[in-house]
């Protein structure tokens, strides 16, 4: 009782509302000094090294004071179904809680809601609107026109990712606090604060389990066998819009918090338990609390852990029209209460040690030596503020690409994909939703999975099976007159928004009908690391024949150059003005998707040899976006307007350079010949390659005047490792660093503090960019070409990479030492029956080694 009449004072309230306000605000070293004045206290350590239990080898990140500020010091913990954010409190520990799927918007707020598409009535005369839009084109002398607003749809109650609350947990201990660290353990995935009160030392860990689908926190004392009395509560307290919660006693052990994100909304549920062996645990109603609240207490105990499940009544399954695209599920009370009953069956150490088992399970059959010192004499906090671009720090770099798989990992093993900030967020509406926007963002942060091995892209395929495809081929039917296949643009929540969102002049980010191809480069890339015929059978090639049967339809006649090619019409290159025809971007996109059927015919067993025959027929006669321009750059657009000064955060025209191949595995005899300016012209591979870096060259170094964002710098280091080109890739990577992470490590999209996870997912790809090369191919009866350490900066002159995995199921072992490789193993999986290919191993300009992939097939190399 005392608790919450503390936690429902308006003091803390307000003193939230300050942190929140000052961050906005102000540069980091003045904020921190004003809340301290305002007695948000600020912490000072005595440890003069890395607190006793931090990993020997520095993986992990760790502070000498608590978090005030959520975006940028606060420590992220997840399991793809629930995420958590911990300030590392002593007395009290405020974590913020997350469920993957709870949303604000779509059919539970409005259930007229359609996903943002026109209505069926409307085919024809939206039809008749695009074909006056592609002849306007046309007909432009500039090939652009200004608008194509009446073909889209405002992005009514599209909704946002919501936090879900806060689990406050209160220790009856009034002491001085010293000898205070906290710090997150990538090892183990466990985030851990230690602190001493007076004669008293305690311990707190925090994790969340991924077979437990339940995050834990833990408490005990070192030097006590008693602890003081632990309280635990629940509050929306700072989360405006978020309405107040029934919280009410489930049990004598466990709370029940229900509530809704919205009147109407989406249903939630939180059931929260504490266990405390030898200790008394009681659940207590506030009296006349209204709506209902109560909160745990537990007293006599030596140790005492929360375990807490979350849920809501979306289900993903109910997206499609035998469902009335409700994608309403029972009420999630059933199934958390057998989940938690699940959880608490084990001792705390066994909860512990299976869920480290189970991370380590997933993340350890890769890893990664960059020749890193580990630096454990200084917190991470002070390590990322000495840091410079160019100068750089091989032991926080490193640290950084273990971090970007550990988020990936903790927010992609749910029943939805990660999102733009992974599973976490803080507020009732967050930036552009913390949704799934499908022209960089989602495809960035799945970037470094294949390659290194980790396991955590099924619900992705899954989210896009469920969510994209019924109600995209709705949107390919209504707002393309295409029958076949489907289609989605720009913006994605979980509601099956797949039509072109509406706001002001927006085709630039709206109007983007290659998201699903793009989408489709990563389910082949998912095939052809992996193997696994079973799952392309069922679930991969149906996905990518259907969205190839989309753009079968789509690409038309270019009747502005008149050339005979085939073209898309109208155009954006992603979230860029100009609206127009044959982007590079979509033209790019869409050759390597005819690509991928082409080469996945055969193990997807199909048979429709027409289909197969019209995707070849197609991609022969289709423009392939890549021309050189006026000043010697790759072309945007295939009307050459791009201008020099342009330094746009995306870099849309290179895709095919990086993540894709158009450019990097240019082949003069497959995309070549082409008429420029009357002329039939067949580029040489080398001139792609220079008017790629010209453009990449000319694109800055991701500060320009439209955005500061990490993730763009991210993908400009990745690029500039894709042309071999060390000194720009380390110096992009560096000055991402420097510039776009915050304390704990999260990447910001500008100064002011919004957070993006993409940098932190797409920063372990850019690495491995620089270390190993092995780029899609157009034809697998072409060699593959692996090149290692393409572009090594001086600072990595010595490591080691083991467990990679490159095409053709193959995993590479490699170390290196004074900037050569020394050794690189090439091992080929055993199922790759039918689908066997050439490999040719490249180092510095030479060919080191080359071998066919057969099954079980081992190659060591040892001569560079």
């Amino acid at each position: 009782m005392q608790l919450f009449q503390v936690l429902g004072n308006s003091l803390w309230a307000c003193l939230l509302q300050a942190s929140t306000t000052l961050h906005g605000i102000l540069p980091y070293s003045v904020r921190e000094r004003l809340l301290s004045a305002l007695g948000i206290v600020t912490y000072v350590s005595l440890i003069p090294s890395a607190p006793p239990g931090f990993p020997s080898s520095g993986n992990g990140l760790w502070y000498t004071a608590p978090g005030t500020v959520w975006v940028q010091e606060f420590l992220p913990i997840g399991n793809g179904y629930l995420g958590a954010m911990l300030p590392g409190g002593t007395s009290q520990e405020v974590t913020q809680l997350n469920i993957e799927s709870l949303w604000s918007g779509g059919p539970f707020q409005d259930t007229s809601y359609n996903g943002g598409n026109h209505l069926p009535s409307q085919q024809s005369k939206i039809a008749s609107k695009m074909q006056n839009i592609r002849e306007a084109i046309f007909a432009s002398p500039t090939g652009t026109i200004d608008n194509i607003d009446e073909i889209m749809t405002p992005g009514d109650t599209y909704g946002s990712y919501s936090s879900a609350g806060h689990l406050v947990a209160t220790l009856d201990s009034t002491g001085s606090v010293s000898k205070y660290a906290r710090w997150l353990d990538l090892d183990e995935a466990v985030s851990r604060t230690t602190w001493s009160d007076g004669s008293t030392t305690f311990l707190r860990e925090s994790f969340c389990s991924h077979p437990l689908q339940a995050c834990v926190q833990y408490l005990n004392s070192t030097t006590s066998h008693v602890l003081p009395v632990v309280t635990y509560a629940y509050t929306v307290a700072g989360i405006d819009g978020l309405p107040a919660p029934n919280v009410t006693c489930l049990d004598d052990r466990t709370l029940s918090i229900r509530n809704y994100v919205s009147t109407p909304g989406m249903l939630y549920e939180i059931l929260a338990q504490a266990q405390a062996p030898g200790g008394l645990v009681s659940c207590s109603a506030v009296s006349g609390a209204s709506p209902p609240n109560a909160t745990l207490t537990v007293l006599g105990a030596s140790e005492v852990w929360i375990s807490w499940v979350g849920g809501t009544n979306y289900d993903m399954a109910a997206g499609n029209a035998a469902a009335n695209y409700s994608f309403q599920g029972p009420d999630p009370h059933n199934n958390l209460v057998a989940l938690l009953s699940s959880a608490n069956r084990t001792s705390y150490a066994e909860i512990l040690n299976g869920h480290i088992k189970d991370y380590t399970s997933l993340v350890t059959p890769f890893s990664l030596s960059l020749g890193q010192t580990p630096d454990l004499n200084a917190p991470t906090d002070q390590i990322l503020a000495g840091y410079r671009t160019s100068v750089g720090d091989a032991y926080l770099e490193w640290v950084l690409f273990n971090y970007g798989r550990y988020l990936l990992a903790s927010s992609a093993r749910g029943t939805l994909p990660a999102n733009l900030q992974g599973v976490w967020a803080d507020g009732y509406s967050n930036p552009w939703g913390a949704d799934y926007h499908s022209n960089i963002n989602i495809q960035m942060n799945y970037w470094a999975a294949e390659l290194s091995n980790l396991d955590v892209t099924q619900s992705l395929f899954d989210y896009i099976e469920s969510t994209w495809g019924p109600r995209g081929a709705y949107t390919a039917q209504v707002l393309y007159n295409i029958s076949e296949g489907f289609v989605t643009h720009g913006e994605m929540n979980i509601f099956g928004h797949t039509g072109m969102k509406l706001g002001g002049n927006s085709a630039q980010w709206a109007n983007y009908p290659e998201s699903n191809a793009w989408m489709m480069i990563h389910a082949w890339d998912h095939f052809d690391h992996t193997n696994d015929v079973q799952w392309w059978k069922t679930q991969g090639w149906p996905l990518v024949k259907s969205v190839a049967s989309f753009h079968l339809e789509k690409l038309i006649e270019d009747l502005h150059f008149n050339d005979s090619t085939l073209v898309t019409a109208p155009c954006n290159s992603p979230e860029q003005v100009p609206i127009t025809l044959g982007c590079a971007h979509a033209q790019q996109l869409i050759w390597q998707l005819f690509n991928t059927i082409e080469n996945g015919f055969e193990a997807a067993g199909d048979t429709d040899v027409a289909f197969l025959d019209a995707v070849i027929s197609k991609r022969q006669q289709m423009d392939k976006g890549l021309r050189i321009g006026r000043w010697g750059q790759l072309q945007e657009w295939k009307v050459d307007m791009d201008m020099p000064d342009d330094t746009h955060r995306h870099l849309s025209h290179l895709i095919g350079l990086y993540p894709g191949y158009a450019i990097a595995s240019y082949s003069p005899e497959l995309q070549g010949g082409l008429i420029v300016n009357g002329t039939l012209t067949r580029y040489t591979k080398e001139q792609i390659l220079n008017a790629a870096e010209t453009s990449l060259f000319h694109r800055g170094i991701g500060r320009g005047p439209d955005a500061d964002a990490g993730w763009e710098k991210v993908w400009r280091a990745a690029a500039w490792a894709q042309l071999a080109n060390e000194t720009e890739f380390y110096k992009e990577l560096t000055h991402t660093i420097e510039r776009n992470f915050a304390p704990n490590l999260f990447s910001m999209y500008t100064s002011d503090g919004i957070f993006q996870i993409d940098a932190n997912l797409g920063y372990p790809a850019a690495v491995l960019n620089a270390l190993l090369h092995a780029p899609d191919i157009a034809n697998i009866n072409v060699p593959l070409q692996v090149t290692l350490l393409p572009a090594l900066p001086l600072a990595w002159s010595t490591g080691e990479i083991k467990g990679a995995r490159i095409r053709g199921g193959i995993t590479l072992d490699f170390a290196w030492n004074d900037g050569r490789p020394t050794t690189a193993t090439f091992t080929v999986d055993q199922n790759v029956a039918g689908r066997e290919r050439d490999v040719i191993v490249n180092y510095g300009g030479q060919i080191v080694a080359q071998f066919r992939s057969h099954g079980g097939y081992s190659q060591t190399v040892s001569s560079f």
